[in-house]
């Protein structure tokens, strides 16, 4: 059972011209008429978040911890921004892993997912170390043609003897090949001085596409790059690790970035997904608030939350 959060943010006043994100939100099953939200009964809602506060995957590839005080910190950036047209948000609230009991953590994380996913057409998660990418896929099911898009400097495909931060998108190929699925995916960004050459070479093997972050700078190589992956699947999973971002501007990480991809490639790359009506599920993750500067990180990620959310739902509502 995911613990309940409250949410709060700024009030200029009642009416749809004062629409904040928070005023969206709210639990599931509740009437929107509830302080945290407009009035009038809650109908299908647009889309669902969970939050999830794990960092022991990070603790166990031998990172620095502190996602697990991720969720709150986005829920705090997300909250008093705009919103422009009608919205409604389910917050299904926190699961958290305790005493290092990661796998049976992804295991409630996965249920939870599989339950939002229930009354709402897009699930958001929010990390979280990486490690939240297992869980996600266990919420979502056996899924023959999904596309998994990591943005991310990593490939997260390592080999070891129990599941970390590292671990989530091998399990997730090993799976689909022992249940006779395509393996599709694709990671954007990649960084060469990050991943060895056996992480490339697993890469090989299970089929992943990658761009590399030196080919990432502008927005057109990237754009191509998931334009043919979209073309390839019918649903599409986007897990967004927070440090493909550049260190300067996303500071708040397990493992900053020191090149990186530009903030505006991956907005322009989130918009291609959210404009394709494929997209089924997000996370976001890797944000360790104590690292943070001035919120610097929490503050984009809530930015590209927000715009994934609100032009998935513009999108289909068109």
């Amino acid at each position: 059972m995911a613990a309940d959060v409250t949410w709060t943010g700024r009030d200029d006043g009642p009416g749809p011209e004062h629409r904040r994100f928070y005023r969206m939100v709210t639990a599931p099953g509740a009437l929107r008429g509830s302080s945290l939200a407009p009035q009038g009964p809650v109908a299908r809602p647009d889309a669902a978040l969970l939050g999830f506060a794990s960092d022991e995957g990070v603790h166990r590839n031998q990172g620095r911890v502190g996602a697990a005080e991720g969720p709150a910190a986005l829920r705090a950036a997300l909250a008093s921004l705009a919103v422009h047209d009608e919205l409604t948000i389910v917050d299904h609230g926190d699961v958290t892993v305790v005493d290092g009991d990661l796998e049976g953590g992804q295991r409630r994380l996965g249920e939870a997912v599989a339950t939002a996913r229930e009354g709402a057409p897009l699930t958001v998660v929010l990390g979280g170390g990486h490690e939240t990418a297992w869980g996600s896929y266990l919420g979502l099911g056996q899924r023959p043609r999904l596309g998994v898009l990591n943005l991310d400097a990593h490939f997260d495909l390592r080999e070891a003897d129990h599941p970390t931060s590292g671990t989530p998108f091998l399990q997730i190929a090993r799976d689909r090949q022992a249940r006779g699925l395509d393996v599709h995916y694709a990671v954007l960004g990649v960084s060469t001085a990050s991943n060895t050459g056996a992480l490339f070479a697993t890469a090989e093997e299970v089929g992943a596409r990658w761009l590399l972050d030196d080919d990432c700078q502008d927005p057109s190589e990237p754009l191509a790059f998931v334009r043919r992956f979209l073309a390839e699947v019918d649903e599409v999973y986007l897990s967004i690790d927070l440090d493909v971002l550049p260190a300067a501007t996303a500071p708040g990480v397990s493992a900053p970035a020191a090149l990186g991809v530009p903030p505006f490639v991956i907005q322009a790359v989130c918009d291609e997904v959210a404009d394709s009506g494929m997209l089924v599920h997000l996370d976001v993750t890797e944000l360790s608030p104590r690292f943070d500067s001035d919120q610097r990180t929490a503050r984009l990620a809530a930015r590209l939350v927000h715009r994934l959310i609100t032009r998935t739902v513009s999108r289909k509502g068109a």
